[in-house]
């Protein structure tokens, strides 16, 4: 599969708006909106239990439906263990986050990059950094997600699965709530549990779950629920 499909695959929201997935996703930002009346949920960590669960497409969807709702929208790659924002939106990942953390001096309009999608900005990984839990885990962290909130009406931050490290759970006390991404047929009852209890540990809100590749027989469609 060619970049340009996998691109259309991936950002479907956007190639094929009135598509049943892309419908998906809208149902997926709705149920986010009335899961509580008491508060809006402008940051949202997004991880899973495990890898290939489609985390980052979810993530990606997501942040295009917050921004053509007309929410100004940053998407953050937190996975600096495997990024893959750069990837789906053909930018450069060479610096980023990390160099935002590791450079004070760095400003977000020197790193960031506006897509074509109106009202999205997507934030790379960055540099390759040695030590990513660290960084994710710093005061430094905690004050750029803060900085972002005053510029952003909307923030969804992609992170590495928690069984395979913690640079999720580390985040968790500087966002508003989690949203969990399990893969039909394939994340084992038990990985899901263990994930949610990790993240129950932390008492950060988890907005929900979304049970990624359910296979509708009818038109071989994967749809995100």
């Amino acid at each position: 599969m060619n970049r340009e499909k996998k691109v259309q695959r991936k950002l479907i929201t956007e190639t094929n708006p009135s598509s049943p997935i892309a419908e998906q996703f809208k149902t997926l930002r709705a149920a986010i909106h009335f899961s509580s009346a008491e508060r809006e949920y402008t940051s949202i960590l997004v991880t899973s239990p495990e890898p290939e669960s489609g985390k980052s497409t979810v993530s990606a969807n997501l942040a295009i439906c917050y921004a053509k709702q007309g929410k100004k929208t940053l998407l953050i790659d937190a996975d600096m263990r495997k990024p893959t924002s750069h990837l789906t939106f053909g930018i450069p990942y060479n610096i980023g986050l990390s160099d935002m953390l590791t450079d004070s001096r760095t400003e977000l309009r020197d790193v960031s990059h506006q897509t074509d999608i109106e009202n999205l900005t997507v934030l790379t990984s960055g540099t390759m950094a040695p030590n990513p839990n660290e960084l994710l885990a710093s005061k430094k962290m905690e004050e750029l997600i803060k900085k972002f909130a005053e510029q952003f009406d909307q923030i969804i931050i992609d992170t590495p699965p928690i069984l395979a490290s913690s640079d999720a759970l580390v985040l968790t006390p500087y966002v508003e709530g989690v949203i969990i991404i399990l893969r039909s047929e394939k994340t084992l009852k038990e990985r899901a549990k263990t994930a949610v209890m990790q993240l129950q540990n932390t008492q950060v809100p988890i907005i929900g779950t979304v049970l990624n590749h359910v296979k509708n027989n009818a038109n071989n469609y994967y749809y995100y629920q």
